[in-house]
């Protein structure tokens, strides 16, 4: 986390560096990755690697326009770091293959730029009527998104908090999923409070690679 202290604004100076690496070979880093996902791999942001991702515009790529910025990612509402627990709800009719046969999950956030700003509203539209929006912070009295605070701890356009490609192989996410590995991760595991585990989000991805 914390790419170059975020000095630039979250993830960019990495973005820029990735966009302009070369190998010891001289061929561009950017060309590797390139070659990773068209070889059908998967890829996992989460936190200042979601802010990587759409950075470098590998997210959302809508219409298939990869390695274009579309949107960013600011500094949250409340103008100050997060480090919270948050509710939520996955969106079934997204393609993305980490996230099949879950519905709803409870992990903890811990930034300070996750608010998701898109270019305009057609862009927004477009991720909605796409289905690439995955993840969205909400309310578990009404399992309703919501725009409230603490339960949106940044504000982010549509309670997004996670977004696929159009291929369903990338997903990034604000929320931290490999922080809840173990029932006692659960902040009322001493009540006996338990939840969808984050881990099932990543083992999602590995079911997805053995049924290839």
């Amino acid at each position: 986390g914390f790419l170059d202290g975020d000095d630039l604004g979250s993830a960019q100076a990495a973005a820029l560096r990735w966009r302009f690496a070369k190998t010891n070979g001289g061929e561009p880093v950017i060309n590797q990755l390139k070659a990773f996902f068209d070889a059908g791999g998967i890829i996992l942001g989460i936190c200042n690697g979601f802010q990587l991702l759409v950075k470098l515009g590998l997210l959302p790529a809508l219409d298939g326009q990869y390695f274009e910025r579309q949107i960013s990612l600011s500094n949250n509402d409340s103008a100050r770091f997060e480090d919270r627990w948050v509710y939520l709800g996955v969106n079934a009719l997204s393609p993305c293959v980490f996230t099949r046969g879950i519905k709803h999950l409870y992990l903890p956030v811990r930034h300070g730029e996750g608010k998701i700003v898109p270019l305009d509203q057609s862009t927004l539209d477009a991720l909605e009527n796409a289905n690439l929006v995955v993840l969205r912070y909400i309310d578990p009295a009404t399992g309703h998104p919501t725009m409230e605070y603490p339960l949106n701890p940044n504000g982010a356009a549509n309670a997004i908090a996670g977004l696929t490609d159009p291929s369903g192989r990338i997903l990034g996410l604000m929320p931290h999923p490999e922080a809840y590995n173990h029932s006692c991760n659960h902040p009322g595991w001493a009540r006996g409070e338990t939840a969808e585990l984050g881990l099932t989000l990543l083992e999602g991805g590995v079911r997805y690679l053995h049924a290839l």
